[in-house]
């Protein structure tokens, strides 16, 4: 059986891809060597700009298929019927390290979820914590700067870290989170996902509701000790990806059991705290959890950095029957993350494989045009404008969500203030609902990197948050940092 021909990116053939033309044997090397320069060219452009935030990710494909009738709530499509499958796209990351980071680390994990439903591509950009630290998008920022690489030392600095959150008591609760031992999965297959933000879902009649998605691993859950993370990293960097994988390819296929929490829109002004406030979670005693699907992951991508490093997802990709709600965070990233993906991708990064719609043939249907990359094939005298008089894509008129009521004045707010508004009983009720054992390591790992803090106001002021949140969970703390800082 004869070889395929290696050829130039024109298609030309390839006589020789192990030598260089040179002028005589042993002497410089010639310009006109198409092969070499251009291979050479090719490699000096093979990387795209890292994420800033999640650089280190996983992903595979697979479905959703629902199990429980939703339709009262939404007239999203792809949960329309009981036993209906929709392929999806999974993306698993670290948040604060870069491309090259190792995978056991003590960081949140991003969980984002590309639904390819018939009426469009859905996009599901969570965590795998049900919080965040910050819940005004103009401190975001300030908040990764804070935790990424220090631009002196390059690395991260403990004084760096602290000192953001010494400022942001309400990120108290995601740091007990954070610090807790969950803080570590043992592998992407052994962690929950959420959606974190509240959404809105609206129902056939017209009628809004705000959701909170929570997809439970049926893995179970597992987690590491810091100990064991730090031994897994310097073992294998790469172990969360090898296990997702492998796990794959043998045919164990990763599932999760996606529930929501369920809120009528007219509960949301009158309920205790913001249940926009993404620092914040909804009692599950208020709003239990309602079965909606099942998702399953069954294969792997065929190349990583075309499925993996060039998907993109953005929270304002929705469907029609799901939409926004007014959580300040989720209003800031509908903008931030498809913005992203236009710097990182370009303007046609929805061209790509991993990121067209599968709802039409030939992919999306509007007007844009032209830019870099562009494979968009409409052409041969299809208009560019809207409206048009030659049966061009048309709007529809009828809105993929419910309006949201808004009035008072423009400025600068501060989120309104319910009855129970406050940045820590949530994370004292966290503290209090650990175990011993749990408490202890918690504690340890919050005042291993506490300690290491070098100003004494900042120190002060991270206890007094956790003091605030539970007296027993700050004197703890407290009596573990002035222990270390003894020493």
């Amino acid at each position: 059986m004869s070889k395929r021909v290696l050829t130039t990116e024109a298609g030309a053939p390839i006589a020789d891809n192990q030598n260089s033309a040179s002028a005589g044997v042993g002497g410089p090397l010639l310009i006109q060597d198409q092969q070499l320069l251009e291979k050479l060219a090719r490699f000096n452009r093979e990387r795209i700009p890292e994420r800033v935030v999640h650089a280190r990710g996983s992903g595979a494909y697979g479905h959703f298929e629902v199990t429980d009738d939703v339709t009262g709530f939404t007239h999203a499509d792809f949960l329309s019927e009981i036993g209906k499958r929709t392929e999806v796209f999974l993306r698993f990351s670290t948040v604060a390290d870069s491309l090259g980071g190792a995978d056991a680390v003590r960081d949140p994990r991003g969980f984002a979820l590309k639904f390819y439903t018939e009426e469009g591509n859905y996009d599901l950009v969570g965590n795998n914590t049900p919080v965040f630290f910050i819940k005004d998008p103009i401190k975001f920022p300030d908040f990764i700067h804070s935790q990424k690489r220090d631009p002196f030392t390059g690395k991260q600095e403990p004084d760096n870290v602290w000192d953001f959150w010494a400022h942001a008591p309400e990120a108290t609760h995601q740091v007990t989170w954070l610090m807790g031992d969950r803080g570590i999965p043992a592998s992407y297959r052994h962690m929950n996902g959420y959606g974190s933000h509240t959404y809105q879902w609206t129902n056939a009649e017209g009628e809004a509701f705000f959701v909170k998605y929570h997809f439970k691993t049926n893995q179970g859950i597992r987690c590491l000790s810091s100990e064991q993370a730090a031994e897994l990293a310097g073992k294998d960097p790469n172990s969360h990806q090898t296990d997702l994988l492998q796990a794959i390819e043998r045919g164990v296929h990763p599932s999760w059991t996606l529930y929501v929490q369920i809120m009528p829109a007219a509960e949301a002004a009158d309920y205790r705290f913001n249940p926009f406030d993404l620092t914040k979670v909804w009692p599950h005693k208020d709003y239990p959890l309602q079965r909606v699907g099942r998702l399953v992951l069954d294969r792997n991508p065929d190349n990583v950095f075309a499925e993996v490093e060039q998907a993109a997802f953005s929270p304002n990709n929705f469907v029609p029957g799901i939409g926004p709600s007014p959580d300040k965070m989720l209003q800031g990233r509908l903008f931030a993350y498809a913005d992203a993906h236009r710097y990182r991708l370009g303007v046609n990064h929805t061209q790509l494989a991993v990121n067209a719609p599968k709802a039409v043939a030939g992919g999306a249907q509007n007007y844009g045009r032209d830019g870099l990359m562009a494979v968009n094939g409409q052409g041969r005298g299809a208009k560019n404008y809207e409206p048009n008089s030659y049966d061009g894509p048309a709007e529809t008129g009828r809105p993929l969500s419910a309006p949201l009521a808004v009035s008072g004045y423009t400025g600068n707010h501060e989120a309104p203030l319910h009855t129970k508004d406050d940045a820590f009983f949530q994370a004292g009720e966290l503290f209090r609902l650990m175990s011993e054992e749990e408490k202890s390591r918690l504690v340890a790992n919050i005042a291993g990197g506490l300690s290491q803090v070098s100003r004494d106001d900042v120190i002060e002021k991270n206890l007094a948050h956790f003091h605030a949140a539970d007296p027993e969970y700050g004197k703890r703390v407290e009596e573990a940092v002035r222990a270390l800082r003894e020493d």
